[in-house]
């Protein structure tokens, strides 16, 4: 790391500290001889690896290598014997587990039905109801546009935080009042003298809905942030009032903003299992928008509980392809016209890591191949 970006990531982290929370009231137990669940889990730094060939035919996702490699990624991090000991390891009857999908890129790189099913039917064998299993994504039209509604599995519930677009995210009645992240930014729209214009509250899914939370993300570039994985699935899905963190292509904030957000006592509490479906990945043109442009089957599927080690090796990973595609990594980028932020920011993995939400230091990350 340049002597620059280590005193960016000391500026960075300094901005952070500036953000408070609404604690929860309560906190969820696990017995004594449970492992203990949460961010970054039982298995911090430790990152499997399932590559199946074939996960795609004619650009379609096969149920049979997803099978393979949900069952081998699972049974790999957690050292089970079967499917359904590796499930039982996160989830037991009596749990109300929460999926958090994501669909902005839309409708090219976004959550996979055949992914989602075989999470339910792996949730199934732990002992869960489809009752008792409920899909989220930050928007309902989000949902609706991206088709999740029309081919969740019968009997799964779905929910949203925002019934309509707000013009800068800060409608409340899929929010909670009670729990938000305060930081001292606000929308060039917004108010500063609003604490409430300063604050994202965490959608009523995570705080009232459900006690665990499968976090089921992707490959994919992120003009802002470097890469949207499994840590930007959870600040900017989670929580309303986010756009302020990269509201213009030169206002950008995501370096701090992602990890003050995760950083939330419920999320890390109730976040127990990343899965980063990288079966297509996108190394540029994301979220969304132009995607289509830079997609490549990658058809590896990777597991964690530590979101920071995922996203360290997810980040690798799309630089990777960067350079074979004669790219500059996402930290060294100059903009162009299909990623026009003025710098990217990826730093918001180092900075979740220094926070305590995972392990960074590559000399600390397992990565095993399934």
């Amino acid at each position: 790391m340049t002597q620059d970006r280590r005193q960016f990531v000391k500026t960075a982290l300094l901005a952070g500290a500036f953000a408070t929370y609404q604690r929860p009231k309560t906190v969820s137990k696990t017995s004594p001889d449970e492992p203990q669940l949460g961010l970054p889990g039982p298995y911090p730094g430790r990152v499997i690896s399932a590559h199946q060939p074939g996960t795609l035919v004619q650009r379609k996702y096969q149920q049979k290598p997803v099978r393979a490699m949900l069952d081998s990624g699972l049974m790999k991090l957690t050292g089970a014997e079967s499917p359904q000991e590796a499930w039982s390891t996160f989830f037991k009857p009596g749990d109300v587990v929460g999926l958090k999908l994501n669909g902005v890129g839309r409708p090219h790189v976004i959550s996979s039905p055949v992914v989602v099913h075989e999470i339910v039917r792996g949730l199934e064998l732990a002992g869960i109801p489809r009752k008792d299993i409920v899909m989220y994504d930050r928007e309902k039209r989000i949902i609706q546009q991206a088709g999740f509604d029309t081919w969740l599995p019968e009997g799964v519930r779905w929910t949203w935080g925002s019934d309509e677009p707000h013009p800068i995210q800060l409608d409340m009645d899929m929010y909670d009042e009670n729990e938000f992240v305060e930081v001292p930014l606000v929308h060039p729209r917004g108010d500063f003298s609003e604490p409430h214009h300063r604050r994202s509250y965490l959608a009523k899914f995570i705080t009232q809905d459900v006690n665990k939370v499968i976090n089921l993300c992707l490959l994919k570039h992120h003009q802002s942030a470097g890469i949207t994985l499994a840590l930007k699935n959870l600040s900017h899905g989670l929580a309303n009032n986010v756009s302020r963190s990269h509201s213009t292509s030169t206002l950008n904030t995501c370096g701090w903003f992602i990890p003050a957000i995760v950083d939330h006592p419920i999320i890390r509490e109730r976040v127990v299992l990343n899965i980063l479906d990288g079966v297509w990945g996108a190394y540029h043109g994301g979220p969304g928008g132009k995607v289509e442009n830079y997609m490549w089957p990658h058809e590896t599927m990777y597991f964690s509980t530590d979101p920071v080690a995922m996203d360290r090796v997810g980040w690798k990973v799309i630089d990777a392809k960067r350079a074979a595609m004669g790219l500059e990594e996402v930290g060294k980028a100059e903009p162009d016209e299909d990623s026009v932020f003025y710098r990217m920011q990826p730093e918001h993995v180092e900075i979740s890591g220094a926070m305590g939400l995972g392990i960074f230091n590559e000399e600390e990350i397992k990565l095993i191949e399934a």
